[in-house]
């Protein structure tokens, strides 16, 4: 009988230590990605929550100053009696009831943006908010604007259609009227600032 010689090759093999420890350097990286975005988008659901409240003063503000502006001269004859109020111009109860609907609406919007704050990565109560948010500063927008007409044509009036200034008989009532007209504006100001967080927050990295 012949005696085979056999030959063994030794195939050097990674150690499982050294599989072990490349895995969680993948997972720690795309931990850190994950946590650094979210916090980044927490950070903007925070702004968004003290924007809305700051909104929620302005547009209160503008409605109850407004609600507010009644004035009545301190002479008067028999028959006549010099007053002017908001409920006096369509324009300025249409602002008055938009305001107040702006108001509400911000106030339900805070549990929308607590829930980004808790889950910065949801995008379904983001998104819901930019909708509504653009929609609610369309109609913010359109009430300060007629109102701003209407309070300028009371300090200027016109004269080709014979609309004279009341501002100099009723100093009080346009002093209030302007100021809400003024507060509506910074509302419609935190609603652009809003829908741009809004957007950013939504935009993937």
């Amino acid at each position: 009988m012949k005696n085979e010689a056999t030959t063994i090759i030794d195939v050097p093999a990674e150690s499982s230590s050294a599989m072990k420890g490349s895995a969680p350097l993948i997972g720690v990286a795309r931990d850190h990605t994950t946590s650094g975005s979210g916090g980044y988008k927490r950070g903007l659901s925070i702004f968004d929550f003290l924007l809305r409240l700051a909104a929620i003063i302005a547009a209160s503000v503008a409605a109850g100053t407004m609600f507010t502006s009644d004035e009545t001269l301190p002479f008067f004859t028999q028959f006549l009696q010099f007053e002017a109020g908001y409920d006096d111009l369509p324009t300025f109860q249409f602002f008055v009831i938009a305001m107040s609907m702006i108001s509400g609406y911000l106030v339900l919007s805070l549990p929308f943006s607590v829930v980004t704050i808790v889950r910065p990565l949801a995008t379904a109560p983001r998104l819901l908010l930019l909708v509504l948010d653009t929609a609610a500063m369309a109609f913010n927008m359109a009430a300060a604007s007629s109102a701003a007409a209407i309070a300028y044509l009371a300090h200027n009036g016109n004269q080709n259609t014979n609309w004279l200034p009341i501002c100099q008989q009723f100093e009080d009532f346009c002093q209030k009227t302007s100021g809400a007209v003024v507060s509506s504006f910074v509302s419609v100001v935190f609603f652009i600032i809003l829908v741009v967080i809004s957007g950013v927050a939504l935009k993937r990295h």
